[in-house]
């Protein structure tokens, strides 16, 4: 019996033609490369990230190939989704979870809809586009005209628990980005004490009114050739820092919507950045940071040169006496807040990691205590005593660290990870526990940030959904203030 494929030409000696299959299967396999600066996705990653299997991949193309007697049956090597045993709490925003199914539930969403859209939230109603080659919307649900959604690739936004969470997180609004550059290496996400959320799309910065995300301004950059590749906040005030692909920084006032100056130096990338009052520390993928004083028109004060390879990743500790510098070589360096002298090229400390540093905050109630999250080769969690360079306390996380950022509230640790889960997973500190997980996203969680008040957060995948999460507590039950007390962490030092 003769088997015939339609992505095989079978001529009658029943032998395969390779320039048929080849370009049959160049047709068929060909997927989107990933940035050249971003950690290599295999093909059976971005299969798996869309949600399809590579079993799949001949499904359409006709009749399967029988199994000869005795012959054993083949099972798809895919990675196991992560999954806990205890509790699974699905959040009661069912207005997040709509138009995440897929086609197959549109006609049953649209009817839920008629009946309940006194109980949709008014983001609904707002779209608005950015950038010349793509878009940000607010998600309208089963309405959405959005791809990912109309394609059911998204599952529902939710929570799983092991233990009786400190504080309860609900997803209040989705936003659609294309565009969003895939690279582990960028901060392109910020969150000001004036309760304003910055995000770089391409050559964009797009800013927004935390609560609402009601679009206040956009800051395009003059040439169309370079993207926006770091964003930092001021700590007093609405000026923005902005780091470019082609190692410019500038400074923008949002209020008067004005560029203040264009400070040069690096001779690429600039990936990171942190602000130490008037000081501006920038760092460059050849592995230098440059210190600026935005004071002054000789703004270059400093220089601290030690990486070989990228800058990632650079915190001022809320003290503004330490500089944590991370690079893509695993080096964690920890340099003296002397932004005066002109050439550094020995740090304080310095941690070898296995992997990439860039996931990495300073915790805001005790100044010398730093987390660190490992990137794909390392995969660990850990939380250092600066002074000593003793880790407190360490967690495998199963999965390629993107971002960190410290949960003050509720004394914990928030993680956005990588394959195979994509989730964010929230760490009791100092045990460094797994109390719970954010699932929803289908890409790496690149950037996290916390908003002013500590009762909202805002995530950006790298599958072009950024989501809000309101973050409320159960009850009335408060988190004891003694977890913020010097006496009860220094126990755990």
């Amino acid at each position: 019996m003769k088997i015939e494929w339609d992505f095989l030409k079978v001529p009658d000696s029943g032998r395969i033609t390779y320039s048929g299959f080849k370009s049959s299967m160049k047709r068929r396999l060909a997927a989107r490369a990933a940035v050249a600066s971003s950690p290599i996705v295999t093909r059976w990653q971005q299969l798996h990230a869309r949600g399809r299997s590579p079993a799949r991949l001949g499904a359409s193309a006709g009749p399967q190939r029988g199994r000869a007697p005795g012959e054993t049956p083949v099972t798809p090597q895919v990675p196991k989704k992560l999954s806990v045993t205890k509790t699974v709490v699905t959040l009661p925003s069912s207005h997040a979870a709509l138009g995440l199914e897929g086609s197959s539930n549109m006609r049953a969403g649209m009817e839920k809809k008629q009946i309940c859209s006194s109980q949709l939230p008014v983001l609904q109603e707002v779209g608005y586009s950015i950038a010349e080659n793509g878009d940000m919307k607010v998600c309208e649900n089963t309405s959405c005209i959005w791809k990912g959604c109309q394609e059911g690739t998204h599952s529902d936004f939710r929570a799983v628990t092991t233990m009786k969470p400190s504080i309860l997180w609900e997803p209040e609004a989705r936003l659609h980005i294309s565009g969003l550059r895939n690279d582990y290496y960028l901060n392109i996400l910020d969150w000001s004490l004036e309760n304003l959320v910055a995000v770089a799309v391409g050559p964009a910065a797009h800013i927004w009114k935390g609560g609402a995300l009601q679009t206040i301004e956009r800051i395009y950059l003059n040439s169309n050739s370079k993207y926006i590749s770091s964003l930092a906040w001021i700590k007093e005030g609405t000026c923005l820092a902005i780091g470019t692909s082609d190692g410019e920084v500038q400074l923008w006032d949002i209020e008067t919507k004005k560029r203040l100056r264009n400070m040069f130096g690096h001779l690429s990338v600039v990936g990171a950045l942190s602000w130490n009052h008037h000081i501006l520390s920038s760092g460059s993928r050849l592995g230098s940071i440059h210190h600026h004083d935005v004071r002054v028109a000789q703004h270059h004060v400093g220089t601290l040169r030690h990486n070989k390879k990228s800058i990632c990743s650079l915190k001022w500790s809320l003290t503004d006496q330490l500089l944590a510098s991370g690079s893509s070589d695993g080096i964690l360096n920890i340099w003296p807040g002397d932004p005066g002298v002109k050439l550094q090229l020995q740090p304080l400390k310095t941690i070898p990691h296995s992997s990439a540093v860039k996931a990495m905050n300073w915790c805001p109630w005790q100044s010398k205590v730093l987390a660190t999250g490992g990137g794909m080769k390392d995969r660990i969690l850990r939380v250092w005593d600066i002074n000593c360079e003793k880790i407190i306390q360490s967690a495998a996380t199963d999965s390629q660290v993107c971002s960190l950022l410290w949960l003050p509230q509720t004394s914990e640790l928030m993680t956005g990870q990588g394959l195979p889960g994509n989730q964010m997973k929230i760490w009791k500190y100092p045990m460094l526990i797994n109390s719970s997980e954010l699932y929803g996203h289908k890409g790496r969680v690149l950037h996290i940030a916390l908003n002013p008040d500590q009762n909202r957060l805002f995530s950006v995948a790298a599958d072009g959904i950024a989501c809000l999460w309101k973050c409320c507590e159960p009850g009335q039950s408060k988190h004891s203030s003694k977890a913020f007390s010097s006496d009860y962490l220094s126990s755990f030092l």
